[in-house]
């Protein structure tokens, strides 16, 4: 399994710097993949954290009010006080770059821990563009446009090219939404009877499955 493309094409593009990923506006292109490294006391912390303390929940707000909205999600907040602070304004910067790509003045968000095999199967996304990363556990899995019919049709059968997020990696990509032929073809790494525990993060425009939107 590869973490970047083998063969870079024009429809992905693998950024050097997070700006970049505005790459997306442009019509040809369905996925901009930034790979980074977090600060590793960061990383450390994320790992280190009992599974049962990981933040998780799901908000719709605007982004004047999105740290004070994240910093709900905390429940176990001693164990995450060193880490919390750093978190939150990692996701309020994503949230920003985000809500400047797509328009919107209100953003989803979802901060998901997943121990289980959640949308293991290949699929586009119903929504005209979403944000992604990984903070702890393997990352999201995906296929190159060419290889997108083959992977939906055999899914668990699937034995073709298949990527995979690098670690903490950002990815801003199209779905079905978007337009004609639109949405990369992706799935979360199958974790069942692995004992391991991912914390994802996921950025939506509001849409009729968003909460209410979240107030102080």
């Amino acid at each position: 399994m590869a973490s970047l493309l083998d063969a870079p094409e024009a429809a992905v593009r693998v950024c050097d710097a997070l700006p970049n990923i505005l790459a997306l506006r442009q019509p040809s292109v369905e996925m901009a993949l930034w790979p980074r490294e977090i600060p590793p006391e960061m990383a450390a912390a994320l790992d280190d954290l009992p599974a049962a303390s990981l933040p998780d929940g799901r908000v719709l707000v605007r982004l004047d009010d999105l740290e004070a909205a994240l910093d709900t999600l905390f429940l176990d907040r001693a164990a995450t006080a060193a880490l919390r602070p750093w978190l939150i304004a990692d996701i309020a910067m994503l949230a920003a770059l985000f809500t400047d790509l797509t328009g919107s003045i209100e953003i989803d968000v979802r901060l998901e821990r997943i121990t289980g095999d959640a949308c293991w199967k290949f699929h586009r996304d119903c929504v005209e563009a979403r944000l992604l990363t990984t903070y702890r556990g393997p990352g999201t899995e995906w296929v190159s446009p060419v290889d997108s019919a083959a992977a939906l049709r055999d899914q668990k059968a699937y034995r073709g090219p298949l990527n995979r997020f690098p670690p903490q990696a950002v990815g801003v990509f199209k779905g079905s939404c978007a337009g004609p032929g639109s949405g990369i073809v992706h799935r979360s790494p199958p974790l069942a009877g692995r004992g391991e525990t991912r914390l994802l993060l996921c950025l939506n425009l509001p849409s009729s499955a968003s909460p209410e939107r979240w107030t102080r």
